[in-house]
């Protein structure tokens, strides 16, 4: 029976030669994921198995990073629990202030998942590893706690939408522009416990960094995954990387798709979703004259090499609007260290940018850019909700990174053609 990469996947760590879109499968999992808000209910959970030991101290990841640095007590001790159970159980990817990063950037590139795998998180936005070419999906804190202890999970095996990418991406438009437009176009329940599939001429031109803006979003579709057929882009990224074995899968010919959606992007403009859902997309030429007062540049979305090289691009010999405040957040260690190296770090200072160590702070409202009521923000994150970033009369705008610095310059959306 032809099967699609998702269904090839999940088939292999259920030990199937097939399975069928609505199955409900038992699969091993190649890597469990939590973070300081999500890990400690699982420990909890965890210790009430009866379990002594994890499954597998390689292939548990814990990853303070929501609220890290500690913004105050509550925090901390959430962190310590993650930090006591590492310890306890002796595992290898514990990631420590100071040589972490937010979750979804520091995986991929500490290698960690790669082609092929079966990962699981306590966070939504696990699906990011999609990227990848594997099957990453977000689970609950008491699903993590039961795969912590046996090393596998249940799920219902889902039904994939295709997404075909024509033509070549016009200047200033990239990952997060499509995935944004895609939103748009299906809402945000159009992919509910589906699988988005990501392919096509533009798909395969954009960089792992661009891939991973794009299934990283997937779940704002509702999708279970969202995944990128690996190529040599892929096998470039990983090799000298991944810490296990990989695997690479692709759909066969005939196989079964819910529906099929193919775009023309060729002439897509830079796209913002505008409050309070990440489906209120327009492009940004159509956005109006909308002030902000704050710009956030950074997280699991935006926050790699490619995106801060573009925000600097737009950035340099400039300066942000002295009524707007722009922060910048490395999503790792590693490229904060690069982004120095480059001198990128000192372009966003004098133009009078906050760069912060790495963080998902502001993008959950956590801490390092809340907002009052009546401010708004543009952002390179993920959600726009009401009172996502803050209190619930403030207002959230999600753009690529090269528009939200162009917005940060003018003091008001505003593509990078207006500057640059």
């Amino acid at each position: 029976m032809p099967m699609t990469i998702t269904e090839k996947i999940l088939a292999a760590h259920a030990g199937r030669d097939e399975v069928s879109p609505g199955e409900l499968i038992n699969v091993k999992v190649d890597l469990a994921l939590g973070n300081d808000i999500t890990a400690p209910v699982a420990i909890k959970e965890f210790g009430r198995t009866g379990v002594a030991e994890v499954f597998d101290r390689e292939r548990v990841a814990l990853v303070p990073d929501h609220f890290v640095p500690n913004k105050d007590i509550k925090s901390a001790e959430q962190a310590k629990l993650l930090r006591d159970f590492a310890r306890r159980q002796g595992l290898t990817n514990y990631f420590e202030v100071g040589r972490m990063g937010i979750e979804h950037c520091l995986l991929p590139e500490q290698g960690l998942v790669g082609p092929g795998d079966l990962v699981i998180g306590a966070d939504s936005h696990t699906c990011t590893y999609g990227a990848l070419g594997a099957f990453s999906t977000g689970v609950g804190s008491t699903d993590l706690a039961a795969a912590m202890a046996l090393g596998e999970t249940w799920l219902k095996v889902p039904e994939t939408l295709k997404f075909v990418y024509h033509g070549a991406l016009p200047a200033w438009v990239g990952g997060k522009d499509l995935i944004l437009y895609t939103i748009g176009q299906t809402g945000v329940d159009g992919a509910l416990y589906m699988a988005m599939e990501f392919t096509g001429p533009a798909v395969a031109s954009l960089s792992m960094d661009g891939r991973l803006t794009m299934a990283n979003m997937a779940v704002e579709a509702g999708a279970k995954n969202g995944i990128v057929p690996p190529d040599e882009i892929t096998r470039r990224y990983v090799e000298g990387r991944a810490k296990r074995p990989y695997q690479f899968y692709a759909s066969d010919p005939g196989a079964r798709y819910a529906r099929v959606y193919e775009f023309d992007v060729s002439k897509l403009e830079p796209q913002v979703a505008f409050p309070h859902l990440p489906s209120n997309v327009r492009p940004v030429s159509e956005a109006g004259r909308v002030e902000i007062q704050q710009a956030v540049i950074g997280s699991c979305t935006n926050g790699r090499m490619e995106d801060l090289r573009l925000a600097a691009k737009v950035l340099q010999g400039k300066k942000v609007h002295p009524d707007v405040r722009l922060i910048v957040i490395p999503g790792t260690q590693e490229i904060y260290r690069t982004a120095l190296k480059e001198g990128l770090v000192e372009i966003f200072l004098d133009a009078g940018a906050a760069v912060s160590t790495p963080t998902c702070g502001p993008c959950l409202g956590g801490y390092m850019g809340i907002l009052a009521a009546g401010e708004r923000c543009i952002a390179t994150t993920n959600r726009n909700f009401v009172g996502r970033m803050g209190h619930p009369q403030s207002e959230v705008y999600l753009s690529n990174p090269a528009v939200a610095a162009a917005s940060a310059i003018l003091g008001r959306i505003a593509g990078p053609q207006e500057v640059c």
